[in-house]
């Protein structure tokens, strides 16, 4: 917990999107309490494990459940939603509660998720040096992101052609489930320091011979 404090107190003078997110905690005493509490429970989920491997797959579960808690306000972010689009957005994962509410509480989660999330991090990084901290969980990333964006594009699609884009990416999305799930479970049981890369990271590496494709979504 003493280092992910320091962690987030190093955002006050870095200049990365994920440490300009921190500093609103630096910024607001409340959020920042909030954000104690809640990163205290994570790091107490870890630190109780007896052995170091468990410690470090513990801290692993924690990242994957950091990056599904992000995954609203990214979504809303990225889709750029507004008018009922948004209202209903909010009503699938809040129900019927005040929708002003609902994105200030949201928007409080992503802060206090995407703080903790930089602290973990730096944690897997810097401190116990696990390899899957690396390409493995951005790749998870980019798995759940596109998981996520299917699921809500599905939920929230009005017109004609929203439709019919849904029905055309609707056979994919099991296969986006299982990619998800099998990354999830290799990734969890990658050693701290591998012989070898991940090999759902080897295929993506850039050569002479390759190029980055779009998703099935349109997005590079």
């Amino acid at each position: 917990m003493e280092e992910s404090e320091l962690r987030v107190a190093m955002s006050a003078y870095a200049r990365s999107p994920a440490d300009v997110i921190t500093r609103r905690l630096l910024n607001c005493p409340e959020l920042y309490g909030r954000w104690q509490a809640g990163h205290d429970r994570l790091m107490r989920t870890v630190s109780k494990q007896a052995r170091p491997p468990h410690q470090v797959t513990a801290l692993r579960a924690t990242a994957f459940a950091l990056v599904h808690r992000r995954a609203v306000f990214e979504y809303l972010r990225d889709a750029r939603l507004t008018g009922s689009k948004r209202r209903r957005l909010f009503g699938l994962f809040y129900g019927c509660r005040d929708y002003t509410n609902a994105v200030l509480a949201e928007h409080s989660s992503y802060v206090c998720c995407s703080s903790s999330y930089l602290c973990t991090q730096h944690l897997g990084q810097r401190l116990v040096q696990d390899a899957a901290f690396a390409e493995p969980l951005q790749l998870y990333e980019e798995f759940y992101r596109e998981y996520f964006r299917a699921f809500c594009d599905a939920a929230l699609a009005e017109t004609d052609s929203e439709r019919e884009a849904v029905q055309l990416h609707a056979a994919f999305r099991p296969l986006l489930k299982l990619r998800l799930n099998e990354a999830r479970q290799a990734i969890l049981a990658l050693p701290q320091t591998p012989e070898k890369e991940w090999r759902e990271v080897q295929i993506r590496k850039a050569n002479g011979d390759t190029l980055r494709l779009r998703t099935i979504f349109g997005d590079n």
